[in-house]
C-alpha cells in the first residue's frame, strides 16, 4: 500500500499521506514522490491547484518526520538523516515558492514535518479537531521544516512562545495565530475537499475565522517576557510576573514547562528563529536550519530525548547540559556552523 497517493482529481492534483499507522508521519520516500508530483504539476496547465490531505479514518493529518529513524541515523553515521533532511527541506521551500494554490486539510495532529507540509501552502484549513504543536525541544531536536522562517512571523512573541514551549494550539486557536488560514467544521471537510478540486476555491473564502485565540489574553505578558534576547532573559522575566493573578499563573506555567525541555534545544531554539527573522530568503533559513539538524541528531539530548519519550517513555529526560549556563556560545556556534561541501542545495 503506497503510503502516499498521488492522482487528479477535477482541476487539481490530490495528494493524500496515507500511513495511518503512524499518524501518517512523513519519511524521505514520502517527501520525494510529493516533491516530484508538485513539480510535475507546477508546469500542467490541467492543474490548477493542489490539495493535500490525510487518509480517512486516523486522527491525524501529520504527526511530524520519522523520529526513530533520525535517532538510529543520529547514532551512527548520520547519512539516512542527512538524506531525509535534504529531501523533506527541498519540499518545504517548493511549497513555499509554489506559484499555484496550494491547499492544505489540517484535521487533526499537526506537527513537526505535517507543519512544513502545510504552513507554507497558500491555503491551510483547521477543523475543531486540528491539534498544532512544534514539540521538538521537549526531545531535543528543534523547530525545523522552516520553523526559522514562520514561527517569528508569526509575532515574534507568539512564535517563540511556541518555539520554546512547544504549546499546543487547537481548533480556531490555530487559525487565530496565524497558522492556518481557514476554519471548517470536520462535518463538511469531505465534501469541501471536492468542491475545491472542482474549481471552488472560493468556498474557503466564506470559512474564515475572526474570534480572537483564547491565547491573546496573554499577549501582553507573552510579549514582555517572550522578547527577550536570551532564553535566560526570558526565564528571568517570566520569574519577574509570577503572582497569584491569572497572567502570574500563565507565567509559572512556561517556566515549569521550561524547566522540562532541553536547555541546549531551547538556545539553539532562540537562536534560530532570531536568525531566521533577519534572514531575506527562505531558502537561507532552510540551509541554517539544514546545518542545526545534521549537527542534532548525533547531539546527546536528541538520543537521550527519543528514548525518555518515544522508546521507554518514562518522559525523565536526563539533559546534557543540564541547565542554560552549561550552553556555551561555542557549543551553538559549532551547531550553526557551515557544512563545506554538505550544504543543501536546491533543484529547480
Amino acid at each position: 500500500m503506497a503510503e502516499v497517493t498521488i492522482h487528479r482529481e477535477g482541476v487539481a492534483g490530490r495528494i493524500t499521506l496515507n500511513r495511518p499507522q503512524a499518524l501518517h508521519a512523513l519519511n524521505e520516500e514520502m517527501c520525494l514522490a510529493m516533491d516530484a508530483a508538485l513539480k510535475q504539476w507546477a508546469d500542467d496547465p490541467e492543474v490548477e491547484l493542489v490539495v493535500v490531505d490525510h487518509a480517512t479514518g486516523s486522527r491525524g493529518f501529520c504527526a511530524g518526520g520519522d523520529i526513530r529513524m533520525l535517532a538510529e541515523s543520529g547514532a551512527a553515521d548520520g547519512s539516512a538523516a542527512q538524506a531525509f533532511f535534504r529531501a523533506e527541506y527541498r519540499l518545504n521551500t517548493r511549497i513555499k515558492n509554489y506559484l499555484k494554490p496550494y491547499v492544505a486539510f489540517i484535521d487533526g495532529v499537526t506537527m513537526g514535518g505535517g507543519v512544513g507540509i502545510s504552513v507554507h501552502g497558500s491555503h491551510r484549513v483547521a477543523t475543531e479537531r486540528t491539534l498544532f504543536a512544534m514539540p521538538e525541544t521537549g526531545i531535543g531536536l528543534f523547530p525545523d521544516v522552516g520553523g526559522g522562517w514562520f514561527l517569528p512571523r508569526l509575532g515574534p512573541p507568539l512564535g517563540m512562545w511556541l518555539a520554546l514551549t512547544g504549546e499546543r494550539l487547537k481548533g480556531g486557536d490555530v487559525v487565530a495565530a496565524g497558522v492556518a488560514t481557514h476554519f471548517a467544521e470536520s462535518g463538511v471537510v469531505d465534501a469541501l475537499k471536492h468542491q475545491v478540486c472542482d474549481g471552488g476555491l472560493e468556498l474557503l473564502e466564506a470559512m474564515d475565522w475572526d474570534e480572537a485565540g483564547s491565547f491573546e489574553k496573554y499577549d501582553d505578558v507573552m510579549a514582555r517576557c517572550f522578547s527577550g534576547a536570551s532564553v535566560e532573559d526570558i526565564v528571568a522575566a517570566l520569574e519577574g510576573e509570577v503572582s497569584d493573578t491569572p497572567q502570574g499563573q500563565w507565567a509559572k506555567k512556561q517556566l515549569d514547562t521550561l524547566k522540562t525541555k532541553s536547555p541546549r534545544t531551547l538556545k539553539v531554539a532562540h537562536r534560530q528563529l532570531t536568525e531566521g527573522l533577519k534572514m531575506q530568503s527562505f531558502e537561507d533559513n532552510m540551509r541554517m536550519e539544514f546545518r542545526i539538524g545534521s549537527r542534532q541528531v548525533h547531539s546527546h539530548d536528541f538520543q537521550e530525548g527519543v528514548r525518555a519519550v518515544i522508546v521507554d517513555k518514562d518522559n525523565a529526560p536526563k539533559w546534557n547540559p543540564d541547565s542554560l549556563a552549561g550552553v556555551t556560545h561555542r557549543m551553538l556556534d559549532e551547531v550553526f556552523a557551515p557544512l563545506g561541501d554538505d550544504e543543501l542545495t536546491f533543484e529547480p
